[in-house]
């Protein structure tokens, strides 16, 4: 059997049935170039050795036709030699947790003007330097960096709407919930500890209310409901599954590395799907990560829609994004959501 990967993505649309090729070509674009190079003399014996034979590498770029977001993939990059110097190993990360105010937030972390929320497993502070005007941070209890369990998983979304909830009450303005969660210095976390971020805003942020607009003029245009065909498209190339109530793809055109996108219409089923996220994520070798939830405004029915995305080797002193994804718009991604798909397959599915 031909493994598949994305530079067959063409080849597995075309022998789609016609309504569903219709379907997925209506969402997402592609092309797959070759790009070449011819190699010097003197660089040819260490340029095998590090990298292969890539005098012709195949690139592909795949676009949402409708919300512009445009990826790169080249699995060339992913055998780049990391030309600058390691960090020295980092010491115990569960040791480096229990240090700072995150290890005693009730003595050490601001409470809000309403008080703290308390779950299981989290507890919310007020933090010191706030992003927006109704900004939290849920501090994990316990010392282990890695949050892998459905239990703590769904505690974090427990408290995070609770403090929503106590937030509002404190501005009836403020209805649209956001919350995202930084894992480790690579994602932009200052402190070790495990901890996430709730917001909640009277005006919506840019990216989820863009994609609110994309799912309005597509049904106006096409009659459907967006989040069912982008799944309906995933699945139909093999990048699609239904885990307890949660529809998990490996994103077509992810920001970075490795991105899953889950979409839920009850806050109730995130966690059973990210939780096995995040441990595949741990299977694969992934050290650090960015994860957000879009939510609908409170009181309101609607999507949840959880992004959760690699960003790197802890110890790497290379960014993983550079002037493409600042100014093109255009992520360069060196891993395939077809090899993320099996890995997913193998955490999810008996």
């Amino acid at each position: 059997m031909v493994r598949l990967d994305i530079t067959r993505l063409p080849g597995i649309v075309k022998e789609l049935a016609p309504e569903t090729e219709e379907l997925v070509s209506r969402i997402y674009s592609w092309y797959v170039e070759p790009g070449r190079l011819v190699l010097t003399d003197a660089m040819l014996e260490w340029v095998r050795e590090k990298y292969g034979d890539i005098e012709t590498q195949q690139i592909v770029r795949v676009t949402n036709n409708q919300t512009g977001e445009s990826t790169l993939f080249n699995s060339v990059r992913a055998r780049r030699p990391v030309l600058t110097p390691r960090a020295e190993e980092t010491r115990d990360l569960s040791a480096l947790s229990a240090e700072g105010p995150f290890a005693d937030p009730l003595e050490e972390t601001p409470a809000d003007t309403f008080g703290r929320i308390d779950g299981d497993h989290w507890v919310t502070a007020s933090n010191i330097a706030k992003y927006d005007y109704l900004h939290a941070v849920i501090i994990a209890k316990g010392t282990d960096p890695f949050v892998t369990s459905e239990t703590q998983v769904a505690d974090m979304i427990s408290v995070a709407i609770r403090w929503c909830q106590d937030a509002n009450r404190t501005d009836p303005r403020a209805v649209y919930p956001f919350v995202v969660w930084n894992f480790l210095w690579r994602a932009g976390a200052s402190i070790v500890h495990n901890h996430a971020q709730v917001l909640l805003t009277h005006l919506p942020y840019t990216a989820p209310a863009r994609l609110e607009r994309v799912r309005d003029e597509y049904r106006c245009r096409y009659g459907s409901e967006y989040y069912d065909d982008l799944f309906a498209a995933h699945t139909a190339v093999g990048l699609g599954l239904v885990y307890r109530g949660a529809r998990v793809m490996a994103h077509l055109t992810p920001r970075k590395e490795h991105e899953v996108a889950i979409v839920t219409e009850s806050p109730h089923d995130i966690a059973p799907a990210l939780a096995k996220v995040l441990e595949c994520y741990r299977n694969i070798g992934v050290q650090s990560y960015n994860a957000a939830i879009y939510m609908p405004p409170l009181g309101e029915e609607g999507y949840y829609v959880t992004w959760v995305v690699d960003r790197g080797d802890l110890h790497s002193r290379t960014s993983d994004i550079g002037g493409m994804e600042f100014y093109a718009g255009t992520p360069i991604v060196a891993s395939d959501p077809f090899r993320l798909m099996e890995h997913l397959m193998a955490a999810m599915l008996p």
